[in-house]
């Protein structure tokens, strides 16, 4: 088989993504006939920023969806096919077996590996924890944000410096800190997953409390429902057999993480939550001056209900806002940490390892950290125009 030229490798890539195309003309055609509907989702697509980046944003999410299913990778990631070592874009395989896609289309890297599926295969590692763990740290600062913008005083003052001290450590010293083999041994990622994801837990539970007070025949059960799978959602996220942390019995675990994505996880979340809690209590601190507050508050609605159903709604334009931008932060640092070596196997797809990887080689070989490279500033990118455009959008509101 002869080697493909550049106009065959870009069409067959282009081939190869067409379950993301079709997925990507559904949602827009869908989101564009209902956008009068759909609130300030909806109102993002009349500014071109916000569906420009927008559509770069959901054309890595459905890459990373359909690479799990084998759509869309022509190769086993971590696969080494033998002659294929750093071999050019479009070379056709030597030893491939009965069935295998005949070429590596963005050539392969140092240890003979698709370079193309291993970018596809990346997707799915920034999207299952870069939004996870912005979610989470959102949970924790929100849950902590609001009842110290509000209440002020000493509550304010003894939040406000945790989260000034650890703000103080240089965000990638205090990544590398918790992600070492060293701290990793003690336990101490596993005993603050304990800590941290409770938030959630905390934070829903007031939200449904404060929501229906007033009607505990509908409290609750809703409660009982919620918390308890929640509940036990939280212990089999934390639980994992064979650690320090192992509370459940294995048959009621239903999922384990590998180790090296809950440190990770753990360690964005821990340091992204300190920034939303300052964000969070600014907005409380002035929205809680307003008319409508006074209102609620001569109506005699209780703190929480005032803090989660009067000022936490009209402060979700600018942590909308905000939740765009740390994920793309979150990428980034995810990035740093693979090109460093530190936190996930050594193995993993993630686009700062395989950059890592194709760095040492960079003077000779292009290819094999330039797609990652590409494909982490591409989501960048997308997440910060999304944010512009919600960001202009809001303000319209």
């Amino acid at each position: 088989m002869e080697p493909l030229g550049t106009f065959d490798i870009i069409w067959r890539i282009l081939v190869q993504f067409t379950p993301v195309w079709i997925a990507l003309i559904v949602l827009f055609a869908v989101s564009i006939a209902f956008k009068r509907k759909l609130g300030l989702y909806g109102k993002l697509f009349d500014s071109v920023i916000g569906m420009i980046g927008f559509g770069l944003v959901m054309f890595w999410v459905f890459t990373g969806v359909f690479g799990q299913l084998d759509l869309i990778v022509t190769h086993d990631p971590l696969a080494q096919v033998s002659g294929m070592k750093n071999k050019v874009p479009g070379t056709p395989l030597m030893m491939g077996d009965e069935g295998d896609y005949p070429w590596y289309l963005l050539g392969g890297d140092n240890l003979a590996r698709d370079v193309f599926s291993r970018m596809v295969e990346g997707a799915w590692v920034v999207v299952q924890i870069a939004p996870l763990a912005t979610m989470f740290a959102f949970m924790v600062g929100i849950t902590l944000g609001l009842p110290a913008g509000y209440y002020g005083g000493r509550l304010d003052t003894f939040l406000s410096f945790l989260a000034n001290l650890i703000l103080a450590f240089p965000v990638i010293l205090l990544f590398y800190l918790l992600v070492t083999p060293e701290i990793v041994a003690t336990g101490v990622p596993s005993y603050m997953a304990t800590v941290l994801f409770v938030f959630p837990i905390v934070f829903v539970g007031v939200l449904l409390n404060s929501r229906y007070h007033t009607q505990p025949h509908i409290r609750l059960p809703l409660l009982v429902i919620v918390l308890g799978i929640m509940i036990w959602l939280y212990l089999s996220l934390i639980s994992e057999q064979g650690t320090k942390v192992a509370v459940l019995p294995r048959f009621l675990d239903l999922f384990d993480i590998p180790g090296g994505i809950l440190v990770v996880f753990v360690s964005v979340v821990f340091v992204n939550s300190p920034t939303v809690f300052r964000i969070v209590r600014g907005l409380a601190m002035d929205i809680k001056t307003r008319d409508y507050v006074a209102a609620a508050q001569t109506r005699g609605e209780g703190p929480w209900y005032i803090m989660l159903w009067e000022i936490l709604p009209n402060a979700r334009g600018p942590l909308i806002v905000d939740f765009c931008l740390r994920i793309g932060y979150t990428t980034i640092l995810l990035g740093t940490l693979g090109f460093f070596g530190l936190g996930l196997p050594p193995e993993s797809p993630d686009w700062g390892s395989t950059i890592n990887e194709g760095r040492k080689l960079l003077s000779i070989y292009l290819h094999p950290a330039l797609p990652p490279a590409l494909a982490l500033l591409s989501l960048v990118l997308g997440l910060n125009l999304l944010a512009d455009g919600l960001r202009e959008e809001s303000l319209r509101d």
